[in-house]
């Protein structure tokens, strides 16, 4: 520690802060520096930063704006910031974030220390059964559209630290550079892709939604994962009150509901009756709707629940097509099982939650994959896809470990 610089900031600090920006990968920003790069000059690099950080001077570089095709059409603006400014952002996001944490409501679960999308997933699977009504939405540019003034205010509500409170501002005010090279000044919103800006916006909708909510409507629990959260209401007039009060209330905020994907769903079932436009809605990558479930005594009825909504199998199809398998012949089998198993395993933990049956045509497909893979490998099986099924099954049979699904018994089959 250096008594001689205006800010106490530890050097461990540091070096854990870029241990934990490593640990999250990334691109490289405006300055081309790769993670690898960065840690080549570890020592300087982080020493130097220490060294602005500490004495007050240091002046995030502008943000690189990438556009993501969003799947609904036009683009998203993701901001990268540099390797360097991600260690300094989360050298304040370790200081920051122990602050607000204990303070966020226990419904608040994207981007939380021990929170899930699958708790959200379970609790609001839960509230379904409890609550007749759900208004579903999300919120419009979430992250540009944040007000920094109240933003800010509500900063200070949790820390009086004077380099947390001049860092936070100077990262709200860092221009976006877009790709032709040309500089956008920011008078609002966090750039999604910055470190900081997931704990920012969940405090901005702490005050803006959840203690709103707490207030104004404790009757009607919601679960809320970054911009995106149900609520559940016991009335069709309960759940339009909310609607319009809702509306008024982001506006306040400088915020807006989104017209397409905010509805009133009527979460039916065996004891429900009645009829309602919407019986279904999509959150976290699942459709909640009326499904046929089994009772213990393996009677069935219409339960209202969770399953892989048909978007995300769509992408994870997409996925697989993309990996172009049967363009791998020289590799092995085992080669295949370490770059892609992974990533199944983590569809299954995920997707296999609530449901699993749902997840299956995907892995099915994945399957089929494969097949294509063994008939390009092989010449003796290229013209013959139920030879090449039969010699994949067995190799399933065989190793199961290969692949998590086969585990599951989701073998390849001709049929």
């Amino acid at each position: 520690m250096d008594k001689t610089k205006p800010y106490e900031i530890s050097k461990h600090v540091v070096l854990e802060a870029f241990q934990r920006v490593k640990a999250n990968r990334g691109a490289a920003g405006i300055d081309n520096e790769s993670l690898e790069s960065f840690e080549a000059n570890l020592k300087n690099n982080l020493y130097k930063l220490w060294n602005r950080v500490s004495s007050g001077s240091y002046f995030p570089p502008p943000v690189k704006a990438v556009e993501i095709p969003k799947k609904t059409g036009g683009v998203r603006v993701l901001g990268v910031p540099t390797v360097a400014d991600r260690v300094a952002q989360m050298i304040v996001k370790i200081h920051f974030e122990p602050k607000v944490e204990p303070h966020f409501h226990p419904d608040s679960y994207g981007y939380r220390p021990g929170k899930s999308a699958a708790d959200a997933l379970a609790i609001t699977r839960k509230r379904c059964w409890q609550y007749d009504w759900v208004l579903e939405f999300d919120i419009k540019g979430l992250f540009d559209n944040i007000d920094h003034e109240r933003l800010m205010k509500a900063v200070r509500k949790h820390t009086d630290n004077p380099w947390v409170l001049l860092y936070i501002e100077r990262w709200l005010k860092a221009p976006f550079q877009m790709p032709d090279g040309t500089l956008v000044e920011r008078t609002k919103g966090t750039p999604q892709g910055g470190v900081i800006s997931p704990v920012l916006a969940n405090l901005f909708l702490h005050y803006a939604f959840d203690k709103w909510m707490e207030k104004n409507h404790s009757d009607k629990p919601f679960a809320r994962y970054a911009d995106d959260a149900v609520a559940h209401c016991r009335t069709l007039e309960g759940a339009q009150r909310l609607r319009e009060s809702l509306e008024r209330r982001f506006t306040e905020c400088g915020l807006e509901l989104h017209p397409v994907k905010t509805q009133i769903v009527y979460c039916k079932d065996d004891n429900r009756r009645g009829d309602y436009p919407e019986t279904k809605f999509d959150f976290l990558g699942y459709t909640f709707r009326p499904r046929t479930s089994k009772n213990k005594q393996g009677k069935l009825f219409i339960s209202f629940a969770p399953a892989v909504s048909n978007k995300a199998k769509t992408e994870m199809r997409q996925e697989i097509h993309d990996w172009r398998m049967h363009l791998k012949p020289s590799t092995t089998i085992e080669d295949l099982s370490h770059m892609f198993n992974p990533v199944i395993q983590g569809w299954i933990n995920y997707y296999g939650r609530f449901h699993k049956s749902g997840l299956y045509p995907v892995l099915k497909h994945f399957n089929r994959a494969l097949v294509r893979w063994v008939r390009r490998k092989y010449k003796k099986l290229a013209k013959h896809q139920r030879r090449a099924t039969h010699w994949l099954g067995r190799i399933a049979r065989r190793e199961p470990k290969l692949f998590s699904h086969w585990q599951l018994g989701i073998l390849p089959s001709a049929g």
